[in-house]
């Protein structure tokens, strides 16, 4: 049974938190004003022509500031529109130097029983515009106001007028704005946005609030129900959107439903922007919106779950959210083995964040230890190494601070938990600006006092072991034989990782990608390939499990390859906008297609070099075919170029020519079965497909 977590109608009825408003009977517009003060509404609209500014002879009067009220306009008892009153401030408004008090009263003229058509002398008479604006309505009203002399007091207000009424729809954004005719000073202007029917105790006045449906929304366990109680035949449109105060409205779901209805949303959803809007499908109906979870605390807890930060090169990042936020974000600098990342120092300033927007920090360049501290009143919710998935893990770099005195004097000092060292040292800046400067250089220099007697001692271990061994000498060169075999066989053993990245063509190819990798795995190679990995690869996604798998070969010194194909072909030039292939449906373990998201800004940023190499089938694509932006490493045709696709796998460590030449013949022996049905007529090929030697995750 679902719990009540609130109660909400969109049509509400009589409650402490809405407003009674008053009604006004009749369609008449008027006018009135304080006492002391005569007006009188010019009948029918004008038009609304602010005009130019102009100065003033002497003393007049000018609005100050607006109000407004609402009200009903009722034609009938249940036959009512919304209405917004006016409330026009006046006061006397003049240049310094041309006013001079009056020697008597008669200066002025007498205000007792005014004629409206002459007024006395000494009088102020203002003509006050009202200009209102909601969609689809505007209009212009012109207010005659008359002060007597007993109250011209310069800069002093002198009372009001007040209009009845502009009429408006619900929930409509309006503008008003008053000037006086001629204009002598800038129009007042006045924005609000009118309730809507949940907001009013309107239900019984106003029809259209008579059709609205009723929403109940409920929490069941992990589940939240939106519950529209509306009758059978009634239909409705339902929309739920992100609500975000610094960008535009974000639509995240819309059905035109007939009720009753019944949606039901996973908590996980709730987010605080999460708004509902519900309005029946007639013409001209009313919309309502609203937004019930801005203050639950599930829905907060869920926004900073959802909330990432993302770099943008070169030096530019973004904190995605769908939700506003208030947060400030800081960089500090992180030390493997330390708890907390440090504050830089000395201190960047907090600066504000604006979500799904660009933001830089003034750094000339980045650093794997450098992290970003996103904090919301004072407590930090994110922390992330943004730098760390391009430029590696985190290193044992120790940051350098240099600051600059008053007579440019300058001084270097290591930054600790406990404070900043005192140093002198040579390193690359980071950042750079009046106050100083932030360092980063490896921490072999950077050598405390306290560790001058410890490495003291290693040194003279160290001393009496080289005579040692001198003494000793064929005895350890023996000993060194055998322990460069050791290395060796160690080093074979455990082998280079290689991560093959290829395009799913068919069955064929698939065996003929899986008979390379099996090959390849007999040579001192860790080789890791999706057709091993599938049940990792359902689990993760396709893009989690290649940026995992990319992240462990480079850092373990490994090497990417790129296999390519007619198909890997047109995923390139598709990635690359080339209009000559269409855009495809990649398949569910395709791990080539999302792959190229995080390989093509390595080649076009110029990180490729060392990291890939690439490679193809030279019976199954021409050389030319592989685009050009791919051939800042080495692409080698298989299998006549061989050996020195061996060569660059293995690396530096890659065996003697002879050697490497006999590895290369097994490796094309291997292959040779495979390629031929590839290159066979489709009709004969078989439909069996290999997976690798143990058909399982070898990675």
């Amino acid at each position: 049974m679902p719990v009540p977590w609130f109660l909400l109608s969109l049509a509400l009825g009589p409650s402490p938190m809405v407003l009674s408003l008053e009604k006004l009977v009749g369609p008449q517009d008027t006018a009135r004003c304080s006492p002391g003060l005569s007006c009188h509404l010019r009948g029918g609209d004008m038009l609304c022509l602010p005009g130019s500014i102009v100065s003033t002879p002497g003393p007049v009067l000018v609005p100050t500031r607006l109000q407004t009220e609402l009200v009903l306009r009722c034609h009938q008892e249940t036959d009512c529109d919304l209405c917004v009153r006016v409330v026009v401030h006046l006061a006397v408004h003049v240049l310094p130097g041309h006013w001079e008090e009056p020697e008597d009263e008669e200066q002025f003229g007498r205000a007792a029983d005014p004629e409206p058509e002459e007024p006395q002398n000494g009088s102020l008479q203002a003509q006050v515009v009202l200009s209102f604006q909601a969609y689809p309505t505007a209009r212009c009203v012109l207010l005659e106001v008359q002060v007597p002399a007993a109250l011209v007091q310069p800069g002093q207000p002198v009372g009001s007028v007040v209009f009845d009424c502009f009429e408006a729809a619900l929930g409509a954004e309006v503008r008003i704005w008053s000037y006086t005719q001629p204009r002598y000073q800038k129009e007042l202007n006045f924005t609000q946005q009118l309730p809507d029917c949940r907001g009013l105790e309107v239900r019984d006045s106003i029809q259209s609030c008579w059709a609205l449906p009723w929403l109940n929304v409920s929490a069941d366990g992990e589940d939240v129900h939106l519950v529209l109680d509306v009758s059978e035949n009634q239909r409705f449109g339902l929309s739920l959107y992100w609500n975000q105060a610094q960008n535009p409205t974000k639509p995240w779901w819309h059905r035109n439903l007939t009720g009753p209805q019944t949606i039901t949303l996973n908590h996980t959803d709730l987010v605080p922007c999460l708004c509902i809007q519900v309005w029946p499908l007639e013409p001209d109906s009313v919309r309502t919106s609203i937004c019930p979870f801005v203050n639950d605390r599930r829905a907060h807890r869920n926004l900073w779950r959802a909330v990432r930060l993302q770099l943008l090169p070169p030096r530019s990042w973004r904190l995605d959210a769908p939700c506003s936020l208030p947060a400030e974000a800081t960089l500090c600098w992180q030390i493997p083995g330390w708890g907390s990342c440090q504050p830089l120092v000395p201190p960047l300033p907090r600066e504000n964040v604006t979500v799904n927007k660009a933001l830089e920090f003034p750094l000339l360049k980045g650093h794997p230890n450098l992290c970003v501290q996103v904090r919301s009143w004072e407590k930090l919710q994110l922390q992330e190494c943004l730098w760390s998935d391009s430029l590696g893990p985190l290193k044992d770099d120790m940051l350098l601070v240099e600051t600059r005195g008053p007579q440019d004097n300058r001084s270097l000092c290591a930054l600790e938990p406990s404070g900043c060292t005192p140093l002198l040292s040579k390193a690359s800046t980071l950042w750079d600006d009046d106050l100083g400067a932030l360092w980063a250089c490896p921490m072999d220099k950077y050598i405390h006092q306290r560790w001058a007697l410890v490495w003291l001692a290693c040194l003279l271990f160290a001393a009496v072991l080289f005579l040692l061994l001198l003494l000793k000498k064929d005895h350890v060169k023996g000993w060194l034989r055998l322990l460069k075999e050791d290395v060796r066989l160690g080093a074979a053993a455990r082998g280079r990782p290689a991560l093959l990245l290829y395009s799913a063509e068919d069955a064929a190819f698939e065996r003929l990608v899986g008979a390379l990798a099996s090959a390849l795995c007999q040579l001192p190679l860790r080789v890791v390939v999706d057709l091993w990995s599938r049940r990792e690869l359902s689990a993760q996604g396709p893009l989690a499990w290649f940026h995992a798998q990319r992240l462990q070969t480079l850092q373990e010194g490994g090497v990417v390859v790129l296999l390519f194909s007619p198909g890997a072909v047109a995923l390139c030039h598709e990635w690359l906008q080339d209009g000559s292939s269409a855009p495809r449906a990649h398949g569910p373990h395709d791990a080539f297609a999302v792959s190229l998201s995080c390989v093509l800004p390595d080649f076009l940023q110029g990180r490729a070099p060392g990291r890939y190499i690439g490679a193809y089938f030279d019976s199954l694509l021409h050389p030319d075919a592989v685009p050009a932006l791919f051939r800042a490493v080495p692409v080698l045709a298989l299998p006549s170029q061989l050996p020195d696709f061996l060569r660059a796998l293995q690396g530096p460590g890659a065996p003697r020519h002879r050697r490497l030449a006999d590895k290369a013949e097994q490796v094309s022996q291997a292959l040779q079965s495979a390629l031929n049905s590839c290159i066979q007529p489709p009709g004969i090929q078989e439909t069996g497909r290999e997976m690798g030697p143990e058909a399982g995750d070898r990675t």
